[in-house]
């Protein structure tokens, strides 16, 4: 084979490639992402039935306090532990001796005698030997005992003794303490310079030892052990039937943590790697193989197969990392907000089936995994069948209130079966489900960016398209006037039709706006804009004036794309005509030259043929509306065989092969089409004058 049939075989075939490239980039990104353990082969909760065979322990194991109970015990500790307090000598020295320092100073006079000083200095003395011989507690330090009756460590150098709290003495206790003391001192003088001495040279000498206590609880909380008890191998753990609580529950937990650190070796790692791998290919293979069978438009676009495969990515990774980070905020995660956007830019069932697996490979990692598949799965369910028109603003607020409520709801009803009762039930996770309905009003915007970064359309989009103010529509029916008249017809005609079939009215409503934008660049050369009478064509050529025609469809996708429309508007310009004729110059060119053999590829449309309802809807419309306006008396038979005519011909012609169309939703439209026009050209009652 030559390099370049091997180049050409490759550029045929560069879809496939791209998107095999992009199938194994994913499922490498997301097993990258997966916590890499092994998984436990039961799966159980609190509450449930134990639904595999009585299991015995594989090995010996110790059974794991659970994180409540060391959460309890350590506080228990810290409400429990001693605390301490020091007790300083060197200020009982210090206090001791400037007393002496003080007394020594006293001098014999009128007001005192030789006696009394004596006296005084043993009095002194004393007082200060009772302050001390309890111990002085600081100010700060008072408050840090509730209930006075508790029992503290009081540190004197090396040597720590219980005391009873309430026996230390405050500034209070130390004043009454010296009054007492002094009320042997008839001398009044001498009594109130002994209660201004001791008053002033008396010191707290007992302080609350902070870091001493927190070293204390430390040191008990590092000794807490972490097991409470062993099972040995062999042991029965659970029998089939048992419900799932207490003592077993506990050891199951055990043994599932023990499980999984004795699987997770080096040795097992490439297996557990390749488990995943094979779990996460499935499910992305799943993904593709359903758009190549029901949404082949899609898979055949690699941009939109890039852009399912990145917001499953996306929710992966953002649910990855909240349980990577904290597992708390699981259910913080909008997943509801991948649905969303997949029926804003594609469809509902193609919204819940991404959603579905997304929320399966979610499954692997989380935990109480039955409990998190079973939420997200309703909640998804709710999104796709309460989601819908996200232009209106209401509408995505009533149903982000309805998602939050299921999720509630569900919670509430799993919390229940497993605890028996509301008690246990974690309110906190209410706020989390109220924290999620507020982030998936995000989808909005992350619609938003989504069509400007891959280039697609959502309802919120067309309905600002749709707007007959906006510039091109305004120029449209300034420049054609005729034209912009019948685009709003044909747009009415078809939004009834697609309402009856359940295509995507809005869509092509704004396609049918903006078909013929084409038209204002040649007004008129166009019947529905010759006011005047006079037909440009006549001075023409069929040929000249056949091109003229068709260009309007070439022209107006050049138009589209200098005004960025979107490309699902740019395929109703291109399609709307398909590859059918322009019959009445073909017919004109074979009277003019009736000996010479006329090719009709001459006076056909370049096409493509439609290949969606919506194009289909419009090519009907078009040709009906249009054709409509030549009848000279629209009567309701007339109508009726005109319409059946056109669209007989479009079908002899194969323009619908390639959408997805069926015979009886041609009919329906038919039925639409005729309808619509009769009301539009009945006679009125005649008034008198």
């Amino acid at each position: 084979m030559s390099m370049s049939n091997i180049v050409n075989k490759l550029y045929q075939n560069n879809t496939i490639i791209y998107k095999v490239i992009l199938f194994v980039l994913a499922t490498v990104a997301i097993v990258y992402l997966f916590p890499k353990g092994g998984q436990f082969k039961y799966d159980f909760s609190n509450g449930q039935l134990w639904k595999y065979d009585n299991l015995y322990a594989p090995f010996d194991f110790a059974i794991q306090k659970t994180e409540e109970e060391i959460i309890i015990e350590k506080k228990k500790i810290e409400v429990s532990t001693k605390l301490y307090f020091q007790y300083n000598f060197d200020i009982v020295s210090d206090v001791k001796a400037n007393y002496q320092r003080r007394v020594s100073s006293f001098k014999v006079s009128d007001s005192l005698s030789a006696q009394e000083i004596n006296t005084l200095k043993l009095i002194g003395a004393n007082t200060i030997d009772r302050v001390y011989s309890k111990g002085f507690l600081e100010v700060i330090s008072q408050d840090r005992v509730s209930n006075k009756n508790e029992i503290i460590a009081l540190r004197k150098d090396n040597e720590v003794e219980d005391v009873v709290f309430k026996t230390l003495l405050t500034s209070k206790d130390v004043l009454r303490l010296i009054n007492e003391s002094l009320k042997v001192i008839d001398n009044k003088y001498s009594s109130e310079l002994m209660l201004d001495l001791l008053s002033e040279i008396i010191r707290p000498n007992v302080t609350y030892d902070n870091d001493f206590t927190e070293k204390i609880i430390k040191n008990e909380i590092n000794n807490i052990s972490y097991t409470k008890g062993k099972v040995s191998s062999g042991e029965l753990i659970i029998l089939k039937g048992d419900i799932v609580e207490g003592k077993k529950l506990a050891i199951l937990n055990s043994l599932k943590s023990e499980s999984e650190s004795q699987v997770w070796t080096d040795s097992n790692y490439n297996w557990i790697i390749l488990g995943y791998s094979i779990l996460v290919a499935l499910a992305l293979l799943m993904l593709l193989l359903f758009l190549k069978k029901y949404r082949v438009e899609i898979f055949e676009n690699n941009n939109k197969v890039t852009f399912i495969f990145f917001n499953v990515f996306s929710m992966i990774f953002l649910q990855t990392m909240v349980i990577k980070y904290n597992s708390d905020y699981l259910y913080v995660v909008p997943l509801s907000v991948l649905p969303i956007v997949l029926k804003a830019f594609f469809d509902a069932r193609l919204g819940l089936f991404t959603h579905v697996l997304t929320v399966l490979l979610l499954g692997y990692i989380v935990p109480d995994s039955f409990e998190f598949i079973y939420l997200h799965i309703i909640a998804g369910i709710v999104t796709i069948l309460t989601v819908s028109e996200l232009y209106k603003r209401a509408s995505l607020f009533i149903s982000v209130a309805q998602i939050t409520l299921i999720y509630m709801l569900t919670y509430f009803a799993f919390s229940i079966i497993k605890e028996g009762n509301i008690s246990q039930i974690k309110w906190t996770y209410f706020v989390m489900f109220a924290a999620n309905g507020l982030l998936s009003f995000l989808s909005i915007i992350i619609i938003y960016m989504y069509e400007k970064v891959f280039g697609l359309v959502s309802d919120v989009t067309l309905l600002e398209l749709s707007n007959t103010n906006s510039k091109l529509l305004r120029e449209l029916n300034e420049k054609a006037p005729g034209t912009f008249q019948h685009s709003m017809q044909v747009a009415n005609l078809a939004e009834a039709a697609a309402n009856e079939i359940e295509a995507n009215s809005m869509l092509v409503r704004t396609g049918a706006l903006y078909h013929d934008i084409g038209k204002m660049l040649n007004p008129m050369y166009f019947t529905e804009n010759q006011s005047t009478g006079v037909n440009p064509h006549n001075d023409l050529s069929p040929v000249d004036s056949s091109k003229i025609i068709t260009d309007h469809v070439i022209k107006g996708v050049e138009l589209a794309k200098k005004y960025n429309l979107p490309d699902r508007i740019i395929d109703f310009i291109r399609t709307h005509h398909g590859t059918s004729s322009t019959y009445y110059f073909y017919m004109k060119e074979k009277e003019q030259n009736p000996d010479t053999k006329v090719d009709i590829k001459r006076f056909k449309y370049k096409g493509p043929i439609p290949f969606s309802k919506e194009t289909a809807i419009l090519m009907i419309c078009d040709a009906a509306e249009a054709a409509s306006k030549s009848l000279k008396k629209p009567t309701a038979q007339a109508i009726n065989d005109l319409i059946d005519k056109i669209v007989n011909k479009q079908m002899a012609d194969d323009q619908f092969l390639n959408s997805d169309i069926t015979f009886r939703e041609i009919q329906t439209i038919k039925k639409v089409v005729k309808n619509k026009l009769m009301n539009i050209y009945h006679l009125r009652v005649e008034y008198p004058e």
